[in-house]
Order: C-alpha cells, then structure tokens, then sequence
C-alpha cells in the first residue's frame, strides 16, 4: 500500500508541476520566451490568498479568486513593462530581464511580508478518505489538485483548439509577421498568455501551499524551476506534453525521497531530464522544427 499512497502523492504533486509547466510552455509556445519570473507569480498567488483568509477573514473561495485575479493582471503588467519593449530584443537580453523580475518580486514579497515562515491554511477542508481499512489515506487537498489539473488542461487544448483567440494564438506561434497581416493583434494575443499562464501560476500557488502549507518569498523559486523542467521534459510548446512531463517529474521527485534518498531527489530529477533530452531532445511530444533559412 506504500507504493501506491507514494503513486498518489507523486501525481498530485506533478499536478501543481503541470499546472505551473502550462503556463511556461504557452508562454514560450506563442511568444518565444521564457518566463523565468513564472515561479515568483506562484508566490504572490499563495500570500495574496493568505492575506484574504488569514487577515481579511474572507472565505477560501474568494480568496482563490482574488491570488487568480491579482496574478493575472500583475503577469499583463510585467509582460507590458519588462517584456513588450524586448519583442525584438535577443533572447538572452529578455533571459536576463527574467531574471531580474524574478529578483524583483522575491524582495518585493520580502519587504511586504518579511523573510519569516508563513503558515498556510489549506483551502480545501475536510477529512482524509480512508481506503483498505485505512492503509492508503487519500487528502482533500491531493483529490482537488489532480481533478483541477485535468480540468484545466482539457480547457486550454479546447481554448486553444476552438476558440477564436485560441486560432490567434496559433497563429502567432506560427508567425508573428504573418499573424499581423491577417489582421490579427499580436500584442493583446501575447498579453493574453501571458494572463492566463499568471492566473494558472496563481491556481497552482494555492494549491502547493494547501499540500505543503510553509510560505516565505522563496516559495515558488525550486517548483517554477521544476515546472519549467516538466515543461521541457514534456516538449516546450506542447500542452498534453506539459501535463504528462509534470506528472512524471512529481512521480519521480516523490519515488527518489521514498526509495532512494531525499537529499538526491532533485538531482534525480534533473539527471532524468538530461537523460530525456540526450535520447529526444524535443521533448516527450515535442515536435522537432527545421530552422527557417
């Protein structure tokens, strides 16, 4: 039974590695860069929830909603500011813009909130579900996060697939210049992305925080770096790629702590994604792109 409440833990944690690893592979699907701040949005989406339930008194449920809508104008805010003028820019300047966001918000959250341990009040009450006469526990918290993983990724794959703006955000990817012509505003399609990346970013804040309940302006730097590993694991730019390459990085991290050693399970982690990538560069569903010439 071991086995299988580590099987649990692994998919839930790789749920909230995939929601964050959506985010980071549409961004970099539709505008061609990385998000390297992504992790810190994380951050700002689990206090924003704090202050709400904890300070403000309000229910759960709006607090989610207010880390969602607060990250998601704060990710249109630095897209329009650090990351527009760089359009054109090499994409080691718009790296190192990233990096500096990242930094940004790290002492911003500092300043605010302090460098002391926050503790978090999960979001999702109730019982654990007891199975085989109490051998495999099940939390709330893991049930939520698995079913909001799978929600959310059938929702982007049809947003992204049907709608209108999801057809211009294909087309974008495809050709900045071509999308343009067609009629199509490349600057709110970008902005766009970048919303809904930060509003899921805030999703799985919330969630991360409810599983493992510490919260300090650091929280988000370790998983951002793991989803963006996820994202590549998957193959960057794909969705269904972001959530099977999440999943199988949370299986992986829980398994290494549980049957090999808990120091050397990031650095299982990573040596599995060099391994990945020597044997397929692109990527599990990564689609391999011949450069234009």
């Amino acid at each position: 039974m071991s086995f299988l409440n580590h099987l649990i833990n692994g998919i839930s944690l790789g749920s909230i590695y995939a929601i964050i690893a959506l985010g980071y592979t549409m961004v970099y699907g539709i505008a061609k860069m990385l998000n390297f701040a992504h992790g810190d949005v994380i951050m700002v989406g689990g206090y924003m929830c704090f202050c709400a339930t904890t300070y403000l008194g309000w229910p759960p449920i709006a607090g989610v909603l207010l880390a969602v809508v607060v990250c998601t104008v704060l990710g249109v805010v630095i897209e329009r500011l650090a990351y527009k003028p760089l359009r054109m820019a090499p994409s080691l300047a718009v790296l190192i813009t990233a990096i500096g966001v990242s930094y940004f918000l790290q002492n911003a959250a500092l300043l605010i909130w302090g460098s002391s341990t926050k503790s978090f009040t999960s979001v999702v009450s109730g019982d654990p579900i007891q199975l085989f006469g109490g051998q495999l526990t099940i939390t709330r918290v893991t049930i939520v996060t698995i079913v909001a993983c799978v929600v959310i990724m059938i929702a982007l794959t049809l947003f992204t697939g049907k709608s209108k703006m999801g057809t211009a955000m294909r087309a974008v990817s495809e050709d900045k210049g071509a999308a343009q012509l067609m009629g199509i505003n490349v600057n709110t399609t970008i902005s766009l992305t970048f919303a809904i990346g930060s509003g899921l970013a805030a999703i799985a804040g919330v969630l991360l925080c409810s599983a493992y309940p510490t919260l300090m302006p650091t929280t988000g730097s370790m998983p951002g770096i793991k989803a963006f590993t996820a994202a590549v694991f998957g193959g960057i730019g794909s969705i269904p790629g972001a959530m099977i390459g999440g999943i199988l990085l949370g299986v992986i991290e829980i398994f290494s702590k549980a049957y090999i050693s808990t120091q050397l399970s990031d650095a299982i982690v990573f040596a599995v994604l060099i391994i990945v990538l020597l044997v397929k560069p692109d990527g599990l569903l990564g689609k391999h792109v011949s450069e234009k010439v």
